[in-house]
């Protein structure tokens, strides 16, 4: 993805350690959303049918009322240093929160781990992604060591101590930038993992499409192998040449997934290049192996003349360059209970523009502002399924109605 739009995305890069901004050095380098703003470049229009977030400088937590639409507020409950990754642990009720310099933290201010002295800092890097294990035994965090190899790392953890760490998978990346790093465990208690095209511009090693690298993948695993297990049931068990971790492929920059919690459906946030961003979906009950198109297409339009068949069209797609838009950053679809009007809309936002819209789940076209949050990094859902959103200046806001 192009770190936000020339010199803007350019800028949040050099200035923030992984900002999130599109890429395109010719595609700055970018990443989800992910400590360098994914990134993205080059004007467009949406394409007819798609949902078209608006445009608008980034704001801080601000709250906004659009038509049929109640209104949110923004409360800030914490802050932390470059916050991108946001998880709740089973039986627990503090809130853990990734800071890409290296920590893990609670919302008590307490640091679980501590890997500043390990992780590459700057552009993508860093620590990007932190799930626990269902059961609350383990917790998994996806973060670069200084060479740039992206590492998902186990620890066991029992509330106060993270003990009995080991690396459950480890992937070289050819550049520093779409390093992808979501980690989520998905309804069937398997661990899915983001990762991007390995960078640069364009894909050039054409990863998103080679189905013989985890690179521009989602991943699927039991991390509780030695080092992890492959579900026997994977899309690719059994094809020759084939990873058989890829869950799903033809994805640049996937910064941010997430699970509906009540249907199970999988909302996929891609971090586009040149043009267009856009939001994948998969339906509960799939059987994995979706082509979302990259590096053939990126959005809904052919990129450098890609051809292909069979691929899985974009649910979501609004212009780069437009109002100040160049990462887009997926969200949850609200389950909670706080906010009746909200239930059922898949909340998304991007990081350069602040906008946070919201999209009832069967008229995504019906997309409307929410509320903004300045240098917007990830979401966060707790475990009664309130949301949380994430900024990397640093606060941690609550979505709560005004």
């Amino acid at each position: 993805m192009n770190v936000v739009r020339l010199v803007v995305a350019v800028l949040l890069l050099v200035l923030l350690p992984g900002a999130l901004a599109a890429c395109s050095p010719a595609d700055p380098p970018a990443a989800a959303p992910a400590p360098t703003s994914p990134g993205t470049t080059g004007p467009a229009t949406p394409a007819p049918g798609t949902t078209s977030p608006g445009t608008t400088s980034p704001g801080t937590a601000t709250p906004t009322r659009a038509a049929g639409f109640g209104e949110l507020r923004f409360k800030e409950i914490g802050k932390f240093e470059q916050p991108v990754a946001f998880a709740v642990r089973a039986g627990d009720e503090r809130l853990y929160v990734a800071e890409q310099p290296g920590r893990l933290r609670t919302s008590g201010g307490d640091t679980v781990i501590d890997l500043t002295g390990e992780v590459s800092r700057g552009n993508e890097q860093g620590l990007l992604g932190v799930a626990f294990h269902p059961s609350g035994r383990w917790v998994y965090l996806d973060w670069t060591d200084k060479s740039g190899r992206t590492h998902v790392t186990e620890w066991a953890y029992d509330g106060a101590k993270a003990t009995a760490r080991r690396d459950v998978l480890t992937q070289d990346q050819p550049y520093a930038n779409h390093n992808g790093g979501q980690l989520a465990f998905g309804p069937d208690g398997h661990l899915y993992i983001a990762l991007g095209d390995g960078g640069s511009a364009g894909d050039p090693q054409g990863n998103g499409q080679n189905l013989g690298t985890l690179l521009g993948k989602i991943l699927r695993i039991d991390p509780r192998g030695k080092p992890y297990k492959v579900p026997e049931d994977n899309p690719f068990v059994g094809k020759e040449g084939a990873r058989t971790e890829i869950w799903a492929y033809g994805l640049r920059n996937p910064w941010r997934f997430t699970f509906d919690r009540e249907t199970g459906d999988l909302w996929i946030g891609d971090v586009g290049q040149n043009a267009w961003e856009e939001v994948d979906y998969q339906p509960a009950g799939s059987e994995g192996g979706e082509n979302y198109g990259w590096n053939l297409r990126e959005g809904e339009r052919p990129f450098r003349g890609g051809k292909g068949r069979e691929l899985v069209d974009p649910v979501i797609v609004y212009p780069l360059n437009e109002g100040g838009n160049c990462s887009v950053i997926a969200g949850y679809v609200y389950r909670g209970k706080k906010i009746p009007w909200l239930q059922g809309q898949f909340m998304y936002g991007d990081f350069c523009a602040g906008w946070i819209k919201a999209a009832p789940v069967d008229e995504l076209e019906k997309a409307a502002e929410v509320g903004r949050v300045d240098q917007l990094s990830s979401f966060g859902e707790g475990h009664d399924g309130e949301l949380y959103a994430l900024s990397l200046e640093g606060p941690l806001y609550r979505i709560e109605p005004a």
